[in-house]
């Protein structure tokens, strides 16, 4: 009798640690390979940022929730491989974002501005776009960035 308690109670132990570590290790940082930046304003500026690149459908679907920290100049860029009107939200998103939506030549088709955290409203490209930039808010009306300027990085240049 004894042997079939502690079994239990051995059983029971290893249950709950698989129940406690399994979802720990299977949640694994999402990994993304990080270029510079270059946006070319209309007024002549070359503006720097580092960004982190989401190209599959994991990473686009990641992209920036749950972080809680961005330097400055750095960012995300979302690749959908081919022009197309792009929805967007804010779910899981803690930091307050500004999107530049780009056309296939890297040029800037519409901005959103200061997307609200943890909002489920739909942010739309307005227009077919292959890229996406994620920028901390208030960059755009720091910098002076606007629709018409370009975006350059290696993703946005690289033979398509």
């Amino acid at each position: 009798m004894r042997g079939l308690v502690l079994h239990a109670i051995r059983s029971a132990v290893l249950a709950l640690f698989f129940l406690v570590a399994l979802p720990a290790l299977a949640e694994e940082p999402m990994r993304f390979d990080k270029e510079p930046l270059l946006i070319q304003t209309a007024a002549g500026k070359t503006l720097h940022f580092t960004v982190e690149v989401a190209v599959t459908a994991d990473q686009r679907a990641q992209g920036l929730m749950f972080r809680k920290t961005m330097a400055d100049d750095a960012g995300m860029i979302f690749d959908f491989g081919e022009p197309r009107r792009v929805a967007m939200w804010m779910e899981n998103t803690i930091l307050p974002l500004d999107m530049l939506f780009a056309d296939n030549t890297g040029t800037i088709r519409h901005i959103k501005q200061n997307a609200t955290p943890y909002s489920r409203d739909i942010i739309d490209s307005m227009s077919p776009v292959k890229y996406v930039v994620e920028l901390n808010a208030g960059i755009v009306g720091k910098l002076g960035i606007k629709v018409g300027d370009r975006i350059m990085s290696a993703t946005t240049t690289k033979a398509k």
